[in-house]
């Protein structure tokens, strides 16, 4: 996930509490959803009688930032899916505009050209952001259903909201596929779209240790500031990897005096950024930090509360490259903050190639057809419940420093060099080969 602003990106749920018109209205959204009827048309004469085979290349490694080379391909496929529709048959949510710029800079365009180059038609598909409101991201699911969607790809903005669009998914048949952040009803089968988020984890903890050695911090005393793991599951599986790696404990939450299992560091305490918040993240960390002047760094679980903390260090006359911090989702101004010395550095989950598998997965629903093995190439399991569990399409993170930024995000035109450099200057642009 890539939550710049405020996230993306277990054991006991803090889930976020519904309003309560989304706990009163869900039941009847569901009732009213029921009585619908689509207004999707067919005609046969467009329709195949047997589905095509999915297109053996396209695979998750064939997928480029070139989206119609690969999703092109699913062109046959995706005629025969739709049989010739003229009306919705596949509505995408996004969860807000402001726990990440993502879902508006990257996800929506993505998606949309991703879809265009599959084939579909712009009646065919639909995508709408849920402004971050609970019942706006309910009432977007049940007037998609109404109109004929007969794929939802969602990303929920937290649990409650999440099985509320799965019951309404499942009371009509409708196929859902979680995107970003998973959803775990109790009934039902749904699918999940992302990046391996324990991954994530993994490789921001790999990070921070090396951080510690190339930045020469004596003693560390760590504060973890952790993601929005009141209204994300994904913030406790990133939490579980850097946990995993940096303290030898695969958890939620580690206790303070724990030891790393490299760099000699001692962990101070850490807590968690409510519905991935910088603003409430900042003040945790300023808080823990004025109270205990030891900390002399900390773990962030993406770029928007690192920028969150760094801005705290530097209010407090901190000096970069004396303090390090991590991220995740690769922002511009993570990736000035990384050559600037404040940011040891930052997860890369490529959007476009996460958009991109979306589309190859609603595809092959939609035509009703099996997912290959090599699309569908795992499970994610419900933090809350181990016996939860549900097929996913996992892609790999990359962790993003001063040496492969350039090969990386810029490569990728993920982050301009003339975005980030506007930030960081071109002097260090120039030394760190950005361009």
């Amino acid at each position: 996930m890539r939550m710049d602003q405020t996230n993306g990106g277990q054991g006991s749920h803090k889930l976020r509490k519904m309003t309560g018109f989304s706990l009163v209205a869900v039941g009847a959204m569901v009732a009213a959803a029921c009585g619908s009827t689509s207004s999707t048309s067919s005609s046969s004469s467009s329709s195949t009688a047997v589905a095509p085979a999915f297109p053996a290349a396209v695979t998750l490694t064939s997928l480029t930032p070139d989206l119609e080379s690969t999703m092109s391909l699913l062109k046959p496929l995706a005629t025969y899916a739709t049989k010739g529709a003229t009306s919705l048959l596949v509505g995408v949510i996004l969860p807000d505009t402001t726990s990440s710029v993502r879902w508006v800079q990257y996800d929506q365009p993505y998606l949309t050209d991703a879809f265009a180059d599959a084939g579909f038609t712009a009646a065919e598909f639909n995508i709408q952001n849920a402004q971050g409101s609970d019942p706006t991201q309910i009432d977007d699911a049940t007037a998609d259903i109404n109109l004929g969607a007969k794929v939802l790809l969602v990303c929920p903005l937290d649990g409650p909201t999440g099985v509320a669009i799965a019951a309404l998914a499942q009371a009509h048949n409708v196929t859902l596929i979680d995107y970003d952040r998973a959803i775990f009803p109790a009934t039902g089968k749904t699918y999940y779209v992302s990046f391996n988020n324990e991954t994530v984890g993994e490789d921001i903890g790999t990070g921070f240790l090396s951080c510690l050695t190339s930045e020469n911090v004596t003693s560390p005393e760590v504060f973890v500031l952790n993601g929005g793991e009141d209204t994300d599951p994904n913030a406790i599986s990133f939490a579980s990897g850097y946990n995993k790696v940096v303290w030898g404990q695969e958890a939620k939450t580690v206790s303070a005096g724990a030891k790393s299992t490299a760099g000699g560091a001692t962990l101070v305490g850490e807590n968690f950024a409510p519905a991935w918040s910088n603003t409430q993240g900042g003040t945790i960390f300023q808080e823990e930090y004025t109270s205990n002047k030891s900390i002399n760094a900390s773990i962030e679980a993406n770029d928007g509360l690192a920028s969150a903390v760094i801005t705290d260090l530097q209010t407090d006359g901190v000096k970069a490259g004396t303090f390090p911090t991590t991220g995740q989702d690769a922002t511009v101004q993570g990736m000035a903050y990384i050559l600037e010395g404040w940011q040891c550095g930052s997860v890369y989950k490529p959007i476009y190639l996460e958009a991109q598998d979306a589309v190859i997965m609603a595809t092959a629903l939609l035509a009703k057809i099996t997912v290959p093995a090599d699309i569908l190439n795992g499970t994610t399991v419900d933090p809350a419940s181990s016996s939860i569990s549900e097929p996913a399409s996992l892609l790999s993170p990359v962790w993003v420093t001063k040496a492969n930024m350039e090969s990386t995000v810029v490569k990728d035109q993920f982050d301009t060099a003339s975005a980030i450099c506007a930030i960081a200057g071109a002097a260090l642009c120039t030394t760190d080969g950005i361009s």
